[in-house]
Protein backbone atom coordinates (compact mmCIF):
# COMPACT_ATOMS: atom_id res chain seq x y z
CA UNK A 1 0.00 0.00 0.00
CA UNK A 2 1.03 3.53 -0.50
CA UNK A 3 0.28 6.64 0.11
CA UNK A 4 0.25 10.26 -0.76
CA UNK A 5 0.25 13.38 0.87
CA UNK A 6 -1.10 16.34 -1.03
CA UNK A 7 -1.29 20.14 0.64
CA UNK A 8 -3.92 22.80 -0.76
CA UNK A 9 -1.60 25.89 -1.43
CA UNK A 10 -3.10 29.48 -2.90
CA UNK A 11 -6.49 28.68 -2.80
CA UNK A 12 -8.83 28.72 0.37
CA UNK A 13 -9.95 25.24 1.71
CA UNK A 14 -13.23 26.00 3.10
CA UNK A 15 -14.20 27.20 -0.77
CA UNK A 16 -12.27 23.90 -1.60
CA UNK A 17 -14.41 21.58 0.52
CA UNK A 18 -17.81 22.77 0.08
CA UNK A 19 -20.65 23.49 2.70
CA UNK A 20 -20.08 20.69 5.36
CA UNK A 21 -17.04 19.02 3.46
CA UNK A 22 -19.45 18.78 0.99
CA UNK A 23 -16.67 18.34 -1.80
CA UNK A 24 -14.83 15.87 0.44
CA UNK A 25 -17.76 13.21 0.20
CA UNK A 26 -17.66 13.54 -3.35
CA UNK A 27 -14.13 12.75 -3.62
CA UNK A 28 -14.49 9.71 -1.24
CA UNK A 29 -17.02 8.58 -3.04
CA UNK A 30 -15.32 9.20 -6.59
CA UNK A 31 -11.99 7.10 -5.04
CA UNK A 32 -13.97 3.70 -3.32
CA UNK A 33 -10.46 2.15 -3.24
CA UNK A 34 -8.20 4.67 -1.35
CA UNK A 35 -8.50 6.31 2.05
CA UNK A 36 -8.52 9.80 2.67
CA UNK A 37 -7.65 11.66 4.85
CA UNK A 38 -8.24 15.64 5.23
CA UNK A 39 -7.02 18.00 8.12
CA UNK A 40 -7.30 21.47 7.43
CA UNK A 41 -5.17 22.28 3.71
CA UNK A 42 -3.39 18.75 3.86
CA UNK A 43 -4.93 15.71 2.45
CA UNK A 44 -3.63 11.70 3.24
CA UNK A 45 -3.96 9.33 0.65
CA UNK A 46 -3.61 5.46 0.54
CA UNK A 47 -4.05 2.64 -1.62
CA UNK A 48 -2.49 1.06 -4.58
CA UNK A 49 0.06 3.60 -6.68
CA UNK A 50 -1.91 3.56 -9.81
CA UNK A 51 -5.17 5.15 -7.92
CA UNK A 52 -3.15 7.26 -6.11
CA UNK A 53 -1.56 8.83 -9.27
CA UNK A 54 -4.88 9.06 -10.63
CA UNK A 55 -6.38 10.86 -7.48
CA UNK A 56 -3.17 13.33 -7.47
CA UNK A 57 -4.16 14.06 -11.04
CA UNK A 58 -7.45 14.93 -10.38
CA UNK A 59 -6.79 16.94 -7.15
CA UNK A 60 -4.53 19.36 -9.13
CA UNK A 61 -6.80 19.83 -11.46
CA UNK A 62 -9.47 20.94 -9.00
CA UNK A 63 -6.76 23.00 -7.16
CA UNK A 64 -5.47 24.61 -10.32
CA UNK A 65 -9.56 25.92 -11.16
CA UNK A 66 -10.19 27.53 -8.32
CA UNK A 67 -6.89 29.16 -8.29
CA UNK A 68 -7.53 30.49 -11.46
CA UNK A 69 -11.43 31.31 -11.27
CA UNK A 70 -11.69 31.71 -7.28
CA UNK A 71 -14.74 29.63 -7.26
CA UNK A 72 -15.58 26.05 -7.18
CA UNK A 73 -18.81 24.95 -7.52
CA UNK A 74 -20.18 20.96 -6.59
CA UNK A 75 -21.13 21.23 -9.99
CA UNK A 76 -17.44 21.80 -11.08
CA UNK A 77 -16.06 19.73 -8.85
CA UNK A 78 -18.15 17.21 -10.14
CA UNK A 79 -17.61 17.63 -13.64
CA UNK A 80 -13.55 17.63 -13.49
CA UNK A 81 -13.56 14.31 -11.24
CA UNK A 82 -15.44 13.40 -14.85
CA UNK A 83 -18.50 12.11 -13.07
CA UNK A 84 -22.19 12.90 -13.87
CA UNK A 85 -23.29 16.08 -12.06
CA UNK A 86 -25.77 16.07 -9.20
CA UNK A 87 -27.80 18.68 -10.53
CA UNK A 88 -30.34 18.30 -13.56
CA UNK A 89 -28.67 18.24 -16.87
CA UNK A 90 -29.68 19.88 -19.73
CA UNK A 91 -30.74 17.10 -21.88
CA UNK A 92 -30.46 19.36 -24.76
CA UNK A 93 -26.73 20.43 -24.47
CA UNK A 94 -25.08 19.75 -26.94
CA UNK A 95 -21.47 17.01 -25.99
CA UNK A 96 -18.25 18.91 -26.81
CA UNK A 97 -15.87 16.48 -29.04
CA UNK A 98 -17.49 13.63 -27.45
CA UNK A 99 -16.58 14.79 -23.76
CA UNK A 100 -20.05 15.58 -23.14
CA UNK A 101 -21.82 18.19 -20.87
CA UNK A 102 -23.81 18.56 -18.20
CA UNK A 103 -23.56 22.23 -17.41
CA UNK A 104 -25.21 24.33 -20.05
CA UNK A 105 -22.40 27.32 -19.60
CA UNK A 106 -19.47 24.97 -20.19
CA UNK A 107 -18.22 25.80 -23.34
CA UNK A 108 -14.89 23.99 -23.82
CA UNK A 109 -13.06 21.54 -21.21
CA UNK A 110 -9.80 23.01 -20.90
CA UNK A 111 -6.45 21.85 -19.40
CA UNK A 112 -5.45 21.55 -16.09
CA UNK A 113 -9.00 21.07 -15.37
CA UNK A 114 -10.08 24.35 -16.24
CA UNK A 115 -13.62 24.38 -17.16
CA UNK A 116 -14.17 27.23 -19.31
CA UNK A 117 -17.29 28.98 -18.86
CA UNK A 118 -19.78 31.88 -19.59
CA UNK A 119 -19.44 33.42 -16.21
CA UNK A 120 -22.07 35.79 -16.17
CA UNK A 121 -25.25 36.89 -18.13
CA UNK A 122 -23.76 38.91 -21.43
CA UNK A 123 -21.17 36.36 -21.59
CA UNK A 124 -24.04 34.25 -21.97
CA UNK A 125 -25.49 36.39 -24.27
CA UNK A 126 -22.76 35.90 -26.57
CA UNK A 127 -22.91 32.02 -26.45
CA UNK A 128 -26.12 32.35 -27.49
CA UNK A 129 -25.54 34.71 -30.33
CA UNK A 130 -23.24 32.77 -31.95
CA UNK A 131 -25.57 29.83 -32.20
CA UNK A 132 -27.88 32.29 -34.18
CA UNK A 133 -25.37 34.98 -36.18
CA UNK A 134 -22.94 34.59 -38.21
CA UNK A 135 -21.26 38.71 -36.93
CA UNK A 136 -21.21 39.51 -33.25
CA UNK A 137 -19.79 42.53 -32.22
CA UNK A 138 -19.21 41.94 -28.42
CA UNK A 139 -17.73 45.74 -26.86
CA UNK A 140 -16.89 46.24 -22.97
CA UNK A 141 -13.93 47.33 -21.07
CA UNK A 142 -11.13 45.31 -20.33
CA UNK A 143 -11.79 42.06 -17.98
CA UNK A 144 -15.09 41.89 -19.30
CA UNK A 145 -13.84 38.83 -20.83
CA UNK A 146 -14.76 38.95 -24.58
CA UNK A 147 -11.91 37.94 -25.72
CA UNK A 148 -11.72 34.77 -23.78
CA UNK A 149 -15.67 33.88 -24.47
CA UNK A 150 -15.02 34.51 -28.64
CA UNK A 151 -11.56 32.03 -28.35
CA UNK A 152 -13.57 29.44 -26.54
CA UNK A 153 -16.36 30.10 -28.80
CA UNK A 154 -13.86 29.21 -31.60
CA UNK A 155 -11.88 26.15 -29.89
CA UNK A 156 -15.26 24.73 -29.80
CA UNK A 157 -16.58 24.64 -33.21
CA UNK A 158 -13.43 23.22 -34.25
CA UNK A 159 -13.42 20.47 -31.42
CA UNK A 160 -16.99 20.47 -33.31
CA UNK A 161 -16.00 19.97 -36.66
CA UNK A 162 -18.09 23.23 -37.44
CA UNK A 163 -15.23 24.82 -39.05
CA UNK A 164 -11.56 23.66 -40.41
CA UNK A 165 -9.48 26.21 -38.66
CA UNK A 166 -9.58 29.41 -36.17
CA UNK A 167 -8.24 32.48 -37.57
CA UNK A 168 -7.29 35.27 -34.44
CA UNK A 169 -5.90 38.83 -35.38
CA UNK A 170 -5.36 41.90 -33.98
CA UNK A 171 -4.33 45.38 -35.36
CA UNK A 172 -0.21 45.70 -34.03
CA UNK A 173 -1.07 49.06 -32.99
CA UNK A 174 1.88 50.19 -30.28
CA UNK A 175 0.37 51.22 -26.76
CA UNK A 176 2.83 53.97 -26.10
CA UNK A 177 5.44 51.71 -26.78
CA UNK A 178 7.76 51.95 -30.54
CA UNK A 179 7.38 48.64 -32.10
CA UNK A 180 10.53 49.11 -34.38
CA UNK A 181 12.37 49.34 -30.88
CA UNK A 182 11.66 45.81 -30.29
CA UNK A 183 14.03 42.78 -31.37
CA UNK A 184 14.10 40.08 -33.46
CA UNK A 185 12.48 39.99 -36.81
CA UNK A 186 8.85 40.94 -37.91
CA UNK A 187 7.17 37.74 -36.02
CA UNK A 188 9.02 38.38 -32.54
CA UNK A 189 8.52 41.85 -33.04
CA UNK A 190 4.40 41.15 -33.15
CA UNK A 191 4.02 38.23 -31.40
CA UNK A 192 4.01 40.19 -28.13
CA UNK A 193 0.72 41.96 -29.37
CA UNK A 194 -0.95 38.79 -30.27
CA UNK A 195 0.26 37.26 -26.47
CA UNK A 196 -3.51 37.54 -24.57
CA UNK A 197 -4.71 35.43 -27.59
CA UNK A 198 -2.14 32.49 -27.34
CA UNK A 199 -2.73 32.67 -23.18
CA UNK A 200 -6.72 32.03 -23.82
CA UNK A 201 -5.73 28.99 -26.36
CA UNK A 202 -3.07 27.59 -23.59
CA UNK A 203 -5.86 27.67 -21.16
CA UNK A 204 -8.32 25.51 -23.61
CA UNK A 205 -5.85 23.24 -25.57
CA UNK A 206 -3.20 21.03 -24.06
CA UNK A 207 0.35 22.45 -25.49
CA UNK A 208 1.25 19.60 -28.03
CA UNK A 209 -2.44 20.12 -29.93
CA UNK A 210 -1.84 23.62 -29.48
CA UNK A 211 1.70 23.37 -31.01
CA UNK A 212 0.30 21.03 -34.08
CA UNK A 213 -2.76 23.34 -34.89
CA UNK A 214 -0.63 26.18 -35.11
CA UNK A 215 2.68 24.07 -37.17
CA UNK A 216 -0.60 23.20 -39.42
CA UNK A 217 -2.37 26.38 -39.52
CA UNK A 218 -5.55 24.65 -38.02
CA UNK A 219 -4.96 27.64 -35.64
CA UNK A 220 -3.70 30.90 -37.11
CA UNK A 221 -2.56 33.85 -35.44
CA UNK A 222 -1.61 37.03 -37.06
CA UNK A 223 -1.76 40.66 -37.37
CA UNK A 224 -5.10 42.48 -38.74
CA UNK A 225 -2.59 43.46 -41.93
CA UNK A 226 -1.90 40.05 -43.26
CA UNK A 227 -5.95 39.39 -43.82
CA UNK A 228 -5.65 41.92 -46.80
CA UNK A 229 -6.87 40.21 -49.83
CA UNK A 230 -7.94 36.98 -48.94
CA UNK A 231 -11.21 34.75 -48.22
CA UNK A 232 -11.27 33.78 -44.86
CA UNK A 233 -13.97 30.08 -45.15
CA UNK A 234 -14.89 27.11 -43.33
CA UNK A 235 -13.19 29.34 -40.48
CA UNK A 236 -14.19 31.06 -36.84
CA UNK A 237 -12.68 33.96 -37.16
CA UNK A 238 -11.84 36.66 -34.18
CA UNK A 239 -10.80 40.23 -34.63
CA UNK A 240 -9.49 41.34 -30.72
CA UNK A 241 -8.85 44.87 -30.10
CA UNK A 242 -11.21 46.24 -33.35
CA UNK A 243 -10.96 49.79 -31.49
CA UNK A 244 -7.50 50.04 -32.90
CA UNK A 245 -8.53 49.51 -36.31
CA UNK A 246 -9.37 52.46 -38.94
CA UNK A 247 -12.68 52.43 -40.51
CA UNK A 248 -10.49 50.73 -44.03
CA UNK A 249 -9.19 48.61 -41.79
CA UNK A 250 -12.15 47.38 -40.44
CA UNK A 251 -14.27 47.16 -43.70
CA UNK A 252 -11.42 45.26 -45.53
CA UNK A 253 -11.30 42.73 -42.36
CA UNK A 254 -15.40 42.10 -42.48
CA UNK A 255 -15.29 42.01 -46.49
CA UNK A 256 -12.93 39.01 -45.90
CA UNK A 257 -16.22 36.70 -44.76
CA UNK A 258 -16.37 33.54 -47.00
CA UNK A 259 -19.94 31.64 -47.14
CA UNK A 260 -19.02 29.49 -43.80
CA UNK A 261 -17.14 31.31 -42.01
CA UNK A 262 -18.19 33.18 -38.33
CA UNK A 263 -16.55 36.27 -36.99
CA UNK A 264 -16.51 37.86 -33.32
CA UNK A 265 -15.23 41.26 -33.23
CA UNK A 266 -14.14 42.35 -29.66
CA UNK A 267 -13.32 45.56 -28.67
CA UNK A 268 -13.30 48.23 -25.93
CA UNK A 269 -13.81 51.89 -27.05
CA UNK A 270 -12.29 53.02 -23.94
CA UNK A 271 -8.70 52.46 -24.76
CA UNK A 272 -8.00 53.71 -28.23
CA UNK A 273 -4.42 53.49 -29.06
CA UNK A 274 -4.56 54.98 -32.71
CA UNK A 275 -2.79 58.33 -33.32
CA UNK A 276 -4.52 61.20 -32.92
CA UNK A 277 -5.27 62.02 -36.23
CA UNK A 278 -6.81 58.54 -36.83
CA UNK A 279 -10.18 57.77 -36.24
CA UNK A 280 -11.05 54.36 -35.01
CA UNK A 281 -13.31 52.03 -37.28
CA UNK A 282 -15.80 50.38 -34.71
CA UNK A 283 -17.71 53.70 -34.06
CA UNK A 284 -18.89 53.37 -37.65
CA UNK A 285 -19.40 49.89 -37.82
CA UNK A 286 -21.49 49.72 -34.91
CA UNK A 287 -23.53 52.58 -36.32
CA UNK A 288 -23.89 51.38 -39.98
CA UNK A 289 -24.21 47.23 -39.48
CA UNK A 290 -26.56 47.67 -36.15
CA UNK A 291 -29.76 46.70 -38.06
CA UNK A 292 -28.34 44.14 -40.22
CA UNK A 293 -29.52 40.65 -39.88
CA UNK A 294 -27.19 37.73 -39.13
CA UNK A 295 -25.12 40.65 -37.02
CA UNK A 296 -25.68 41.18 -33.71
CA UNK A 297 -24.11 43.15 -30.86
CA UNK A 298 -23.41 42.31 -27.32
CA UNK A 299 -22.78 45.04 -24.97
CA UNK A 300 -20.36 43.91 -21.86
CA UNK A 301 -20.14 46.22 -18.46
CA UNK A 302 -18.64 45.89 -14.72
CA UNK A 303 -21.22 43.50 -13.80
CA UNK A 304 -19.00 41.16 -16.50
CA UNK A 305 -15.40 41.83 -14.87
CA UNK A 306 -14.00 38.06 -14.45
CA UNK A 307 -10.13 39.30 -13.33
CA UNK A 308 -9.64 40.49 -9.90
CA UNK A 309 -12.05 42.08 -8.04
CA UNK A 310 -10.26 45.13 -7.89
CA UNK A 311 -10.49 45.64 -11.69
CA UNK A 312 -13.84 46.41 -11.48
CA UNK A 313 -12.89 49.13 -8.98
CA UNK A 314 -10.30 50.31 -10.81
CA UNK A 315 -12.55 50.91 -14.14
CA UNK A 316 -15.15 52.36 -11.83
CA UNK A 317 -12.01 54.85 -10.45
CA UNK A 318 -11.58 56.00 -14.29
CA UNK A 319 -14.93 56.31 -15.23
CA UNK A 320 -15.20 53.26 -17.87
CA UNK A 321 -18.06 51.66 -16.06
Amino acid sequence: MSEAILKLEHVDPVVFWGAANEHFEILKRSFPKLRLVARGTEVKALGDEKELGLFTEKFNNLTNHLEKHNQLSTRDFELILGITPTATININQQPINGEGSGNKDVIVFGTNGILVKARSENQKKMVDSAQKNDIIFAIGPAGTGKTYTAVALAVRALKNKEVKRIILTRPAVEAGENLGFLPGDLKEKIDPYLRPLYDALDDMIPPEKLKAYLESRTIEIAPLAFMRGRTLDNAFVILDEAQNATELQLKMFLTRMGPSAKFIVTGDVTQIDLPKKQQSGLFKALNVLKDISGIDVIYLNGSDVVRHKLVRRILEAYGDI
